[in-house]
């Protein structure tokens, strides 16, 4: 019997991972598509739980005590496995074992937690355990513009001695939290649960604690009974659930998205882990809700910040994975950024609607980018003639291409782009006319121009004629012989910065601009100074400003989720494809931890995991999440740089594979084209669908 092509929900789990209390680690989550949640570093507990309106912040609840004792306070080291339909944790206590498995129910704002003690030693074992539970449940409907979700700490508390369940009720509103497990506990009282358990050597004891959150009161005890009643079969669903999810997501015509993803079929686990691994990273982050109409959203991160918000910037990393699977997704977010002021805010939450947040001034370039995937992939150009507040859309797109010369206020003929919290926050240096989003702009003139030089030829010619201009001023940006850029100060002096952001967008945008040398300095500076084994600096090490922060989406401790795919790409565009394939091989042992975190640490910052960059922690001052949704950037690395795939707004779909040291037999099935299906393997690309 062959094996099957697609990976199995136990071939995607990270590696195991050890941790105690205290340590720089950054514990799984999981997710229901309602609502997400974070393990605590504890056999048992969890915090971060969210069911957008309803939300208990960053309160923990379900912490074990054993005997008395705060057992993670014991310093006794916990393992962690995450699996896309829940978290494995185990450790082991004075002769007992306790392993646990927390998931979260389907289709229900429920929690479910599966505890299991062992007696491993060769005496009987007596145990007092106590859960320790707390609520800080609310429900807040308006925006939620807060990096962390609303709680309150002076829940009511209500003992339901009958189930054995401790209700927690939100004193301003309508919210409940009811937790409670089977068994029932032998005692309980306001802070939690208590169960005193006898132990035969080798023998074992089950817990099932469940705890479900909403404003009906009757509505959640119904389904607590039911949760509780038929809590082993409710797991079941759970995997089940994912099972199915994953295959509808490589099936042609299924009856959860709109579109599909391209099928990988490899020996290549490296390969493999990549591309799966970014698939369900992304995944991760859907939310369907009847907030919003029951419609699919995917937030930018998860679950400990921004639970509501969705990042222009960060999609745009991820636009051709959504232009493949949901199209509609992406065109309903561009089309809702256009009726709102993208210079104002860096996005939108989906609770209201409203925008939130700074500008980003990446915006721009990001609306284009994630225009251009959605237009090519799906060959919707009649969407540009549709209506959007006052404009059409080819409208808006023109004034965000042209939006530029409104930055040119240093009279330069480069766009000033502000200070540091308008670009990469903790780089003080990268600042004002940087080549990064100037060059961007050129993409964005050449991109609009394409679009309409059939009907508006002339002001197709005029937008190239000023893309050509300013590529010339980006250029002087260049430092000569060095392999990175300047930043354009607005009283004219150039600032050197040594940092990833320039080298992965213009090699991205204007690499039949650079010359053989650039590149040659360019490629030197990335070795050099930029990669490491597993991972990637943002920041250079000998950078003025590595002094700075820590903090590592942007400075020399590490690198956001996507510029290790970035930088792939750029690498693969400058001609440079066997440094790319080589790197990939460390960046599997990364993506080993689950899906790609919104930074990794270095290792001359922090000790690998599981011989990867290890995640960085949520806390100050790493401040970075367990999970961003551009993980879709090494979805789109792999169809577009591995495979080759050139899809063209106009004159169709050619590939030129590259991926032979890895696998040459490697294959995409079913990748969706403005309208048909495509096959490609190191032959090149056929039309047809394949089962």
């Amino acid at each position: 019997m062959s094996k099957p092509e697609l990976p199995s929900l136990t071939e995607l789990k990270s590696v195991v991972m050890t941790h105690k209390l205290g340590d720089a680690f950054n514990p799984p989550a999981a997710t229901n598509f309602r609502g997400a949640l974070q393990a605590c570093i504890d056999p048992m507990a969890v915090r971060s739980l969210t069911f957008p309106p309803y939300s208990c912040g960053e309160t923990p609840t379900a912490i074990l005590y054993v005997d008395g004792i705060y057992l993670a306070s014991t310093g006794q080291p916990i393992k962690f496995v995450w699996r896309p339909d829940g978290v494995e944790r185990e450790t082991e206590f004075r002769g007992v074992h306790y392993q646990s498995y927390t998931a979260m129910a389907v289709r229900r704002n429920a929690v479910l937690i599966h505890l299991k003690l062992t007696n491993r030693s060769q005496a009987k074992r007596w145990v007092k355990l106590k859960l320790l539970l707390r609520g800080g449940v609310t429900k807040q409907k308006k925006p939620w513009d807060n990096p962390v979700p609303p709680s309150e700490e002076d829940n009511r508390i209500t003992l339901d001695k009958d189930k054995g369940a401790i209700l927690f009720s939100s004193t301003d509103t309508s919210a409940h939290s009811l937790q409670g497990s089977a068994p029932i506990a032998s005692e309980i009282d306001d802070l939690g649960l208590t169960y005193r358990v006898e132990l035969e050597p080798g023998g074992s004891w089950c817990l099932a604690y469940v705890n479900v959150i909403g404003e009906d009161l009757q509505k959640i005890e119904r389904e607590y009974d039911e949760l509780t009643s038929n809590f082993n079969q409710e797991l079941k669903k759970v995997s089940e659930e994912w099972n199915k999810e994953l295959q509808s997501i490589f099936t042609p015509k299924n009856d959860r998205y709109p579109g599909h993803l391209p099928l990988l079929v490899t020996n290549s686990e490296v390969l493999k882990r990549i591309y799966y691994g970014g698939v369900i990273g992304t995944i991760f982050h859907k939310r369907v809700s009847s907030i919003h109409g029951s419609k699919r959203i995917f937030v930018t991160l998860m679950p400990h910040y921004w639970q509501t918000a969705i990042f222009i910037w960060d999609i745009s990393f991820s636009s051709v994975l959504f232009a493949l699977l949901d199209p509609e997704f992406l065109r309903e977010m561009m089309e809702k950024w256009m009726q709102m002021d993208i210079h104002q805010h860096f996005g939108s939450e989906y609770l209201t609607g409203e925008g939130i947040g700074p500008w980003y001034s990446a915006n721009d370039y990001a609306m284009l980018k994630i225009a251009h995937d959605y237009l090519r992939y799906s060959g919707d150009f009649a969407w540009l003639e549709k209506d959007i507040g006052d404009k059409k859309v080819i409208e808006h797109l023109m004034y965000y291409a042209t939006y530029w010369q409104e930055l040119d206020v240093n009279n330069h003929g480069l766009a000033d782009y502000g200070g540091a919290n308008n670009l990469l926050e903790c780089v003080q240096t990268y600042t004002h006319e940087v080549a990064s989003l100037n060059a961007a702009n050129v993409f964005n003139l050449r991109f609009i121009a394409k679009l309409i030089e059939k009907r508006e030829p002339n002001k197709a010619k005029q937008l190239g004629e000023t893309a050509r201009e300013l590529v010339k001023r980006v250029k002087r940006l260049y430092i000569s012989g060095k392999g990175y850029w300047g930043c354009k100060q607005p009283d004219g002096s150039l600032r050197e910065v040594r940092h990833c952001y320039d080298f992965l967008t213009i090699s991205n945008t204007i690499p039949n601009e650079l010359s053989r040398q650039q590149k040659e300095e360019m490629i030197k500076f990335f070795k050099e100074e930029l990669q490491t084994p597993t991972w990637m600096h943002a920041l250079s090490q000998r950078d003025g400003d590595a002094t700075t922060s820590i903090r590592p989406d942007h400075q020399w401790t590490g690198a956001y989720t996507a510029w290790p795919a970035m930088t792939v790409e750029g690498l693969c565009r400058i001609g440079k494809h066997k440094l790319a394939l080589q790197w990939l091989e460390g960046l599997a042992r990364t993506a080993k931890q689950g899906p790609f975190g919104q930074a990794h640490m270095v290792e001359p910052a922090m000790a690998s995991e599981g011989g990867g960059a290890r995640k960085a922690p949520s806390d100050f001052p790493y401040i970075s999440d367990w999970a961003c949704v551009s993980n879709g950037s090494y979805v789109d690395m792999i169809i577009e740089s591995l495979f080759g795939v050139n899809a063209t707004l106009f004159d169709g779909v050619t590939a030129t594979p590259r991926f032979d040291t890895l696998d040459p037999d490697a294959k995409l099935k079913n990748l969706h084209y403005q309208g048909s299906n495509y096959s490609i393997d190191q032959t090149g690309i056929k039309r047809g669908s394949q089962e």
